[in-house]
């Protein structure tokens, strides 16, 4: 239906002179008005699906990096990787015998639900991540109890002193996530937290929704690392799940997205010259990948095999294939930098052998009859693939069956919850300061299954010790003994490469990408 067409009256000299002077300023405000408002959202490209947004049920980095704007714990990271209070007000007082931490949170940080955080919040939260996630579980064996003390006190007894405790709460993977506790449930059907976002919409591959949340309560100290203050400077968050890393690039170059995680080191070119489209951003010793052996069931259950996979593969010539140019990556064998407390040399005669008759001769004396290892990998994650497709020819020419399965990343972290599905699997982690951070096969119950008396003495003593001086020369025997009993191989140290849009201004390179305190311009 046509609109109907007003009737034109005529108006008074003198009051078109009056109406047409009032109307100057007016008039100007309605044309800036209609002038396009500024983008008040970015789109985000990650690797994946997310299996999950339940931050504890899954050690994955992708969950972590989304889920970590909606949940918030108890101490986080500075810049430094030093510990640093989060929802805490301050530095936990930890009794003469090193067992009980005392606790007391910030007041009047809401939730999105709209109330206050209390310790109840806190317990719950604690309980059901010692319940459900692996770091959690870990962690659980070393408490004795957990209480409220008062609304805004919370107590940790633990039944030996525990060194990483701090560490392990402020870790975004697996995340010790502080939630309302009536949102508690199994599975997560609301994802109530603290965080400078809150949870929209999922749309399974196409995109997880977060918004501003208006009502966030910030600490005051200055932005550092994942600590101090957050601004929600972003109204939403568009997370979209962009499998192939192609596309990722080509989205990136084109300014589809605000940001691409996790690109191809040869499209490093590309971008550098893409100036004005695209910002490359490289991550130094962003992480190491590794390979996970299954200790339970299956052919890798067999320590002695396990030490014959070791002496086929050379490590070096997986970083080449997954990295390619040689400032992504380095070929060494201590999990550890140079410069860290944690640098060790322990065990490295066992590294990058790449010795197939070794190996072949090696694995016959352990009784290997031919049966196929099953590797399971993903494109998701590019390098791994590639890596993954070189360790096959390395394992084949040391007379291994290998039976590469290359599935997508959310398939490959529920299948290998399942020890009678693979042998090895294909992973990476960032690189932590704290050793019992990373990878989740040093706890207990993660997929891998390592189980040991050596390994429990080892870790023991290590967790034990608070004196840091005396804990880096601890680690110097868990280093030896993973090289021994070989329940995972770090294969080497890379950096990252991601890309942004010159749009989003003041993004801070991380391990996990956060963009609280982002901007898009």
């Amino acid at each position: 239906m046509k609109p109907a067409i007003p009737t034109y009256r005529p108006i008074p000299l003198l009051r078109r002179t009056v109406l047409a002077l009032a109307c100057l300023a007016p008039c100007a405000s309605v044309v800036q008005a209609q002038a396009p408002a500024p983008r008040a959202y970015a789109t985000l490209a990650m690797v994946a699906e997310p299996q999950t947004l339940d931050p504890m049920a899954s050690t994955a980095d992708l969950v972590g990096t989304i889920m970590q704007h909606v949940y918030e714990p108890l101490y986080t990271f500075d810049a430094k990787w030093a510990v640093v209070p989060m929802l805490a007000e301050a530095a936990p007082r930890i009794s003469a015998d090193g067992k009980t931490y005392a606790i007391t949170l910030r007041k009047n940080v809401q939730l999105h639900s709209g109330r206050a955080l209390t310790a109840d919040d806190v317990v719950a939260s604690l309980q059901r991540w010692m319940e459900q996630s692996p770091r959690g579980k870990a962690v659980g064996k070393q408490v004795e109890r957990i209480a409220a003390k008062g609304p805004l006190g919370v107590e940790i007894v633990l039944k030996e002193p525990y060194a990483p405790l701090l560490a392990q709460l402020a870790l975004p993977s697996g995340m010790a996530a502080i939630m309302a506790k009536e949102s508690i449930a199994t599975p997560l059907k609301e994802f109530v937290g603290t965080g400078p976002y809150r949870f929209k919409e999922r749309r399974p591959d196409q995109f997880v929704l977060l918004s501003r949340f208006d009502q966030y309560t910030a600490r005051s100290e200055p932005a550092n690392g994942y600590g101090g203050k957050r601004e929600a400077a972003i109204a939403e968050l568009r997370f979209v799940p962009v499998p192939n890393a192609n596309t990722r690039v080509e989205g990136a170059l084109a300014g589809q997205y605000d940001f691409a995680d996790l690109l191809p080191t040869e499209s490093l070119p590309r971008l550098e010259k893409a100036a004005g489209k695209t910002v490359p951003i490289m991550t130094p010793s962003f992480g190491f990948p590794y390979l996970v052996l299954n200790t339970k069931e299956g052919v890798m259950a067999s320590a002695p095999l396990r030490q014959a996979v070791q002496q086929a593969l050379g490590t070096g010539e997986m970083l080449a294939a997954g990295f390619g140019d040689t400032r992504f990556f380095t070929v060494e064998a201590n999990h550890f930098p140079k410069g860290s407390p944690f640098y060790s040399e322990a065990g490295s005669a066992a590294y990058n052998q790449r010795n197939a008759p070794k190996a072949k001769e090696a694995a016959a004396k352990a009784g290997y009859q031919g049966q196929p290892i099953r590797v399971l990998t993903s494109r998701q994650y590019d390098f791994h693939y590639n890596m993954s497709l070189l360790m096959a020819e390395q394992l084949k020419r040391a007379g291994f069956k290998v039976d590469l399965n290359v599935v997508d990343w959310a398939t490959l972290v529920q299948r290998r919850n399942d020890a009678k599905l693979w042998d090895i699997y294909v992973t990476h982690s960032g690189q932590f300061p704290e050793p019992m951070l990373s990878p989740p096969q040093l706890g207990d119950g993660a997929p891998g299954w390592w189980e040991t008396p050596t390994k429990q003495a080892a870790l023991a003593a290590f967790n034990a010790e608070p004196n840091p001086a005396k804990r880096a020369a601890l680690w110097g025997k868990v280093q030896q003994l993973v090289y021994d009993e070989v329940p995972y191989i770090n294969v080497g140290k890379f950096s990252g490469l991601s890309a942004r849009s010159p749009a989003l201004d003041n993004y801070q390179p991380a391990t996990w990408p956060f963009f609280w305190n982002a901007k898009i311009k």
